[in-house]
């Protein structure tokens, strides 16, 4: 993979590759054969199979052995090329992006337009179907550097040490707008400031890549520290995928986002 993203154009004329693997990554979907796929796609649980299901917040960063099992049995190799998608454009599938990067993994991309693209470019589509082959031989390596939890947020909302750039609506983010989660109270990280995830996208497409360059450069340089948060670390990544193709290098996202900072801190 030359790119974080490819076309669908792409990911047609390349879908027999034979270390070619197409994930799922749409959120909160339940597996039914009357769901329809893009052509021997591996369904990726983000929910029940690669987060921290223990931990009180949703979505949480799994660890480290539990990635690497849940990667095996999805059959993937150490030499796998990946592409991952979602029902919504791009909005889930950024976070599994992210997490193979966080767990070491380069050799991946994500489908720009998702699954609504691949549609409307009539490509075959299949019933949605169970993977049984074989467990790969995928080797987990974490890269701290990637992710970031709430004390490493305090000290960097405190001390100013990262440009700190929220995913979340301008509604959200100024509070004009309430929180979806039940009970979540409103609000912003200190020293944050906003750039929604859906500024990078024209109806689930990337944006061109000047475009997006010039969203970042409003609010931070190319050697800039940056965090980016969102409401739950998913579209948090969005922005980190946009940031890459921006060419920044130096980028972290915060796993507990707003969800868990908006709990733990009171107003």
């Amino acid at each position: 993979m030359s790119s974080p993203v490819v076309s669908v154009a792409w990911l047609y004329d390349n879908l027999n590759a034979n270390n070619l693997i197409v994930l799922d990554g749409t959120i909160n979907k339940v597996f039914e054969t009357s769901q329809d796929q893009i052509p021997n796609t591996r369904f990726f649980d983000i929910k029940k199979k690669f987060s921290d299901v223990s931990n009180e917040f949703p979505s949480a960063f799994p660890a480290i052995e539990q990635f690497q099992k849940e990667v095996r049995a999805l059959g993937i190799n150490k030499d796998s090329a990946l592409v991952i998608y979602d029902d919504k454009g791009i909005y889930s599938s950024a976070r599994v992006w992210w997490m193979f990067k966080s767990f070491g993994f380069d050799n991946v991309a994500v489908l720009d337009g998702g699954f609504p693209a691949w549609l409307k470019a009539e490509f075959p589509i299949e019933p949605m179907k169970i993977y049984e082959g074989d467990l790969g031989d995928f080797v987990a390596n974490y890269q701290p550097k990637n992710m970031t939890f709430f004390e490493g947020m305090k000290l960097a909302s405190t001390n100013k040490t990262h440009t700190i750039i929220d995913a979340r609506s301008e509604g959200r983010f100024n509070c004009t707008t309430p929180e979806s989660r039940a009970g979540l109270r409103m609000g912003t990280i200190p020293n944050s400031v906003n750039l929604p995830f859906t500024d990078l996208l024209e109806n689930g497409v990337l944006k061109s890549e000047k475009d997006i360059a010039t969203s970042f450069s409003k609010l931070a340089d190319s050697n800039d520290a940056i965090i980016f948060s969102c409401g739950s670390g998913l579209t948090a990544c969005v922005l980190a995928l946009g940031a890459e193709i921006s060419g920044y290098k130096n980028i972290t996202v915060y796993d507990g986002s707003w969800t868990e900072w908006g709990s733990l801190v009171e107003a």
